[in-house]
């Protein structure tokens, strides 16, 4: 797989990065919404089976290409997964000129100083390993911010950037995802807080690798835009954390320098039942509206 093609593609081209990465605890959730209740699967492994069904329909839909989508970020198991009968990351690539990049956090740990960093992932660089010899261009690691404390949010950066160093190693790009969360009681405290850290820690970085970063759209509109030229970063990219299609794109669009990476917002309104037809034309939609969010500003 062509990795300079995948690098010019992620950082040059307009379009957005769809998040197929939904872990085993909120699988449940986004069965149900796609019309599959928990009474419809009776095991664990049903209930991966029917949500790799789910991601494989969504990327094998004409509409999901990379004329829009640059690239797509993927749980293990998905990772792991076939899609037409090709190891889902080269289907992407090759099939769908789509970037594959792999969720690699292992969940949260609970909250301490406002904050949730990523639980201990003692098998990671094999798993880097591997997922650089199946064409995974880059990684996503998710912690959670909710209070505006600035202990926690320096740890939370400090933890990220050491597991980016990690993956850089494997030479894959690493996003690194500091989620603010949308109902935290002080967003806006939290969000200037992360800026100021995450400059700090880009101005520090070893090496001359490059990182990306996935944030939470924030309250001051271009807060982050900024970072979107800092010489380490490769791109900036928003988690819809929750808000409507509607308001994400909305807000998104007051943001330059940052593209959309939704997943909740992008999956909306697909139904199991649907024809192939329907399905594609409501993904069609969305993925028109996420698209010219990220790449029409106001």
């Amino acid at each position: 797989m062509s990795n300079d093609r995948m690098k010019s593609q992620i950082s040059e081209k307009g379009g957005f990065i769809a998040a197929l990465d939904q872990s085993g605890g909120s699988t449940p959730g986004a069965l149900k919404a796609y019309g599959i209740p928990e009474t419809a699967y009776s095991s664990e492994e049903d209930m991966f089976r029917l949500i790799h069904e789910m991601r494989v329909r969504i990327i094998t839909a004409p509409s999901f290409s990379g004329e829009k989508v640059i690239g797509a970020i993927l749980f293990e198991r998905t990772m792991d997964g076939l899609a037409k009968g090709k190891p889902v990351p080269a289907y992407l690539w090759e099939d769908r000129g789509v970037v594959p990049f792999l969720k690699i956090d292992k969940g949260l740990e609970d909250e301490v100083n406002g904050v949730r960093l990523m639980k201990p992932n003692p098998g990671l660089d094999a798993l880097l390993e591997r997922a650089a010899k199946l064409g995974i261009y880059g990684t996503k690691e998710r912690s959670v911010i909710n209070l505006p404390n600035q202990e926690g949010i320096a740890a939370i950066v400090k933890q990220q950037f050491e597991i980016a160093h990690q993956v850089a190693s494997h030479g894959l790009v690493a996003i690194i995802e500091p989620e603010v969360l949308v109902k935290s009681p002080d967003k806006k405290g939290a969000e200037a807080i992360l800026h100021d850290e995450l400059l700090k820690a880009l101005n520090a970085m070893p090496g001359d690798y490059k990182v990306m970063l996935k944030v939470t759209i924030p309250e001051v509109a271009d807060l982050y835009e900024d970072l979107s030229k800092h010489p380490r970063v490769e791109r900036v990219v928003a988690l819809s954390g929750g808000y409507s299609l509607d308001e994400s794109c909305e807000r998104l669009k007051k943001n330059h320098g940052m593209i959309a990476s939704f997943s909740r917002a992008l999956l909306g309104g697909l139904q199991d039942g649907m024809s192939d037809a329907e399905f594609d034309a409501t993904l069609g939609k969305t993925i028109d509206r996420i698209y010219d969010a990220s790449v029409n500003k106001v």
